[in-house]
């Protein structure tokens, strides 16, 4: 059974824990009630000993020669395939758990056909298509609890919403056991068109898009989630306690931008 956050409310699990004032009932019930995904688990420590990189959308993506990372284990997200024939190459891992980009692109993400692991928020899988390459995670996404956001080294069971994908692939990377983990297109910064349409926490964009590599990324009339960095942060932090923590480390390869909490690498040093 899938359980999101209002129906997990419901059920007699929640109540329960709730009459044992457990500290986090949302958190209590991922640890001991989710079962382990059989797809996801042979997958554990695939990586152990080993670097990846995890490439982010903003525009620096096109100032890399990302030829160089042919040979080399990558996570891409979203709407990367609008970059597959620049880049001469598919990610090893491909995640997916935003509700607008799985909506608007599901024709698109259905329609590949790859080598890349697909890696679905279960919550989509009557949108986006079970494959052979294709794992439906488990993710707990709210916003509003104490001690946000958690970290989950259990990704065969869940893991947490940090308020954007590459916190989801830093839990993934971890459970798969890599050592070293560089960020790539990681801007960390955002311009909000004063013609884009506003409604809540989603924008609808007007224009070609100028915060991704490609100008149809959430190009004219997409909807997309109105960034929050601030939450970005946070999250980024805690994923850079808990590697750390375990001897790895994230380091940011990014040309340019504005995030700071990783130690910064030069990208092409690392392929001298």
């Amino acid at each position: 059974m899938i359980l999101y956050h209002d129906d997990y409310r419901q059920t007699d699990i929640f109540k329960f824990l709730k009459e044992l004032e457990w500290e986090n009932h949302y958190y209590n019930y991922a640890k001991y009630f989710e079962r382990p995904n059989p797809k996801v688990k042979r997958l554990k420590n695939i990586g152990t000993g080993q670097r990846c990189f995890i490439l982010g959308n903003g525009p620096s993506l096109n100032l890399l020669d990302l030829s160089l990372l042919k040979r080399e284990i990558t996570f891409g997200v979203n709407s990367i395939f609008l970059n597959y024939e620049n880049m001469g190459f598919e990610p090893t891992y491909y995640v997916v758990e935003d509700p607008l980009v799985a909506r608007e692109r599901a024709l698109e993400i259905n329609s590949l056909v790859n080598n890349s692991i697909k890696f679905i928020y279960r919550r989509y899988a009557d949108i986006i298509f079970e494959t052979e390459k294709t794992v439906y995670f488990q993710m707990y996404d709210y916003f509003g609890y104490n001690g946000f956001p958690y970290f989950s080294t259990e990704f065969d069971k869940y893991c947490w919403i940090g308020g954007t994908v590459s916190y989801t692939c830093m839990q993934l990377a971890f459970y798969l056991g890599f050592s070293s983990v560089y960020l790539i297109g990681f801007d960390h910064k955002y311009s909000i068109s004063m013609s884009s349409k506003i409604n809540g926490l989603s924008i609808r964009t007007l224009h070609d898009d100028e915060n991704h590599f490609h100008p149809d990324y959430f190009g004219k009339g997409t909807t997309w989630h109105i960034p929050n960095v601030e939450r970005m942060e946070t999250s980024y932090k805690k994923a850079k306690k808990v590697y750390e923590k375990s001897g790895r480390k994230i380091y940011n390869a990014t040309k340019g931008g504005a995030l700071e909490v990783f130690e910064r690498v030069d990208f092409v040093s690392l392929f001298s």
